[in-house]
This record gives structure tokens, sequence and C-alpha cells, in this order.
């Protein structure tokens, strides 16, 4: 009688990984670029920042067309400016072609988190929760429809999360997507200096990974997470250096332009001699504004801004950056749920959301940068948003958590449908209309 071979373990046969929901994630991204692309020319003015970054591509332009120029806004660095100076170039300096890349940038980021998501955790129902959330959790939708520096920078920093984690979780594609990582971390840096906590989590992800294995040849060994088949030599190349590089290499138009752009410290001090000053414009006491804040104020969602609050387009018009109150405060203890989950179970999708946002948001507490603004919240509020998703998706596995679950993110969309007038300047009656939206006082 033939002996019977034994039946094959449970890790020679793992359970079939969840169908990628692309398709899903495709739709959400499609639907949130309909919404945030109505009537984008709306308000046809200049509005908050705009008046300073719009000032500063206009003469990236002038300096390419007619050899003349100023060298404005010289506390950021290049790289969101000159997209603006193309979406203008390409559709010209009307409010459509202000709007066109931070709205590009808006959608992207958008794509890139969903699936930074998916590949980090393989969870279909937190990544197109995650989805819906970030899609009505005000911060991302607002930012798509101005022309300010951040959605640019958020955009690549999303694409470089999901390029790190699809090497992680796929590392026969690892060499190339870590590759596409550093060039992310890169334009996020060109873009704004807030990205600096993030564009080093990659870097220290991969080398206290590797340190936490114990290798013997911690530098050279191919061997463990994140991404098997890659050296950690290697790994500070494409995490490391190429960012720098790539960082490096947004400026270059600058020096095409500074013989054009007066006064202009890159052609007088070179690169090092910029970064000086721009440090020195970012540390400087700035007159107090009305609309700033401080750290707290963001996480519990007690301070915004108006944007916009005036007669505009023959309506009276307003748009106030808040976060979902809803979302944000609901937030709060699945990050913490996620960081002791996390930490228990070794889950990283989970360690991501909730380290995300202690470092994005860490920055702010020791940042020279004596005057900030709820906007700075925007990259902490998409951890914490994933951070809620990841939550929700735990919650289904409860008596009646799955109600709970899927009612969250509805009850997200239901917010901002009602607050919708105020985040689209839509049509008001004036007078104190705002009111109606502007529930505490740190909202007026």
């Amino acid at each position: 009688m033939a002996e019977a071979h034994p039946s094959p373990s449970p890790a020679a046969n793992p359970p079939p990984r969840p169908r990628d929901p692309l398709a899903w994630v495709a739709a959400i991204t499609g639907v949130f670029a309909l919404l945030a692309g109505w009537r984008l020319g709306t308000p046809s003015i200049e509005y908050f920042d705009e008046v300073h970054y719009l000032p500063a591509a206009r003469d990236m332009l002038a300096a390419f067309e007619t050899g003349a120029g100023a060298y404005r806004n010289r506390e950021h660095p290049l790289f969101a400016k000159e997209l603006i100076a193309l979406g203008m170039w390409a559709l010209g300096d009307n409010p459509l072609g202000w709007r066109i890349v931070p709205w590009l940038a808006g959608v992207l980021a958008l794509f890139a988190s969903m699936r930074a998501l998916w590949h980090a955790s393989h969870d279909r129902f937190a990544t197109l929760a995650f989805g819906v959330l970030a899609a009505s959790g005000f911060a991302l939708f607002i930012h798509a429809r101005i022309a300010m520096l951040d959605i640019v920078m958020i955009a690549a920093l999303a694409v470089a999360a999901w390029q790190f984690a699809a090497a992680a979780a796929r590392p026969e594609q690892g060499r190339w997507r870590l590759a596409l990582t550093g060039i992310a971390l890169g334009l996020a840096l060109g873009s704004k200096w807030n990205a600096i906590p993030l564009a080093m989590a990659p870097g220290l992800a991969f080398f206290f990974a590797r340190l936490g294995a114990g290798r013997r040849r911690l530098f050279l060994s191919r061997r463990g997470a994140p991404v098997p088949g890659i050296r950690l030599i290697e790994a500070f190349v494409w995490l490391g250096i190429l960012p720098l590089a790539v960082y490096a290499a947004t400026f270059i138009p600058g020096y095409w332009l500074a013989e054009y752009l007066h006064p202009s410290p890159l052609a007088e001090k070179g690169l090092i001699g910029l970064h000086e000053e721009i440090f020195a414009l970012q540390s400087q006491l700035m007159t107090p504004h009305r609309y700033m804040s401080q750290w707290p104020q963001w996480v519990l969602n007690t301070r915004g801004i108006w944007y916009l609050y005036e007669e505009v387009d023959g309506a009276w018009r307003g748009v106030l950056l808040i976060g979902n109150p809803l979302t944000m405060l609901l937030g709060l203890p699945a990050l913490v749920w996620c960081l002791a989950a996390g930490a228990l179970r070794r889950d990283p999708a989970r360690l991501a959301a909730s380290l995300g946002y202690a470092a994005s948001l860490g920055l702010w507490l020791i940042a020279p940068k004596p005057i900030q603004f709820y906007y700075h919240y925007s990259a902490p509020s998409l951890f914490l948003l994933a951070a809620l998703a990841l939550a929700c998706s735990d919650l289904r596995r409860l008596p009646y958590g799955k109600w709970l679950a899927w009612g969250i993110p509805a009850a997200s969309v239901a917010v901002f449908a009602f607050y919708f007038p105020i985040l689209a300047a839509l049509p008001l009656s004036g007078g104190d209309d705002y009111l109606i939206w502007a529930w505490l006082k740190g909202w007026r």
C-alpha cells in the first residue's frame, strides 16, 4: 500500500490575495476629478495665496518670453511654481490656466494615496473607504481648486508612498519602483520644504527594517524586508542620493532665468547661497495674521481659514478651509488604535499611518517658522484618514461593527455635501450666511 502524502501545510498554500480594486479606485478618483474640476474657474479672481504664487509664475513666463521679470516668492523652491507657470503657458493667464495643475495634482494625490494603502495593506475595504474619506475630507478638494504649492507637494509624496509600498509588495519590481520613489521625493522637496520629514521616511524605514533583522552584512545583504533583493547600500542611492539630485535639478530653470530675474540670489550666491536665503526668509518674524494657528488647533479642528468670502462673479461666495468635522475627530482614536494594532501585529500599513501622521505633524512642533496655518495640516490629515479607514476595516469584525464601518464613510460624504457650498465657492446670499457652516468661533 502506497504511503499517504502528508497534507500541505498552511504556509505551502497561503490564502488567496484579495483582488486588486483598481477599477473602483479609478471610479472614486474619476468622481473626485469631476467634482473638483466643476467650475474650476470660479472665483475668477486671484484669492488667498494665489496672490503670491501667480505673480511669481507670471514673472517666470515673462522672463522666457520677454527677457524681463522679477524673482518673486523667494522663500519657497521652484518646482510647484514652474508647474503653475506651465499651466498658464498652456491655457493662458486666466483662472483655468492658474488652477489646471493643482487640479491634476489633487486628482493624482487621491489616486496615488489609495494605491499606496492598497499595496501596504491588501485590504480592499480600507483602500476604498480611504478614497471616500480623503475625497470628502475637505482639504484635498479645496487645494485641488486653488493655485497653491501644497497640493503639488502632497501629490509627489503620495506617488512616493505608492511606489515604495508597491516595491515592498512586489520585490521583483523593487529596483525601478524605488527609483520612482526617489524621483517623487525629490519633486516633493522641490515644491515645498514641508516635505522634509516624510521624504526621509522611506530611507529610514528601509534602514531600520534591515537593522532589526540583525543581518551581519547590513549594507550588502539582499535578504529581508522591506524590499528583498535590494541591498541597503543600493537603497541609499535610490532613496537618499537620487531625491537630492532631482531636487537640485528642479532649480535648473532658475539658472536659465537668472539672467532676467532680478534680484537673483541663485545667480549671485549659487545653490547653497539661495538655500541660506530661503531658510532666513522661512524663519523670519512675520506680521501676525488673523487666521494664524498652531498644531493643537489643527488636531482638534478648532481653527479654520476663510480663503474667500466676498462678492465676486455676481454673487457672494466663500471658501472655508477646515477639516471634515466628523472624520477629523473620529480619526484621532483611530490613530491610537492603528499604532497599537500595528505594533502588536507588525502591520506595516497601520504603523505607516500612525507614524506618518506623527512625523508630518511633528515638523510643526519644532519648525522655526513662527507663523503657521491650518493648511500645514493637509499632509497629516491624510495619514489620519488612512488610519480611520483601516480602523473601519477592523470594525467589520465586531458584532454590528459592519454597519459602523460602512456608516462612517457614508456620513463623511453627507457632511461634505452639507459643506459643499463653501468648499466650491457656490453663490450665497451674503450677510451672515457663513454662520450656517461656521459653528465654532475659530471658524469665523
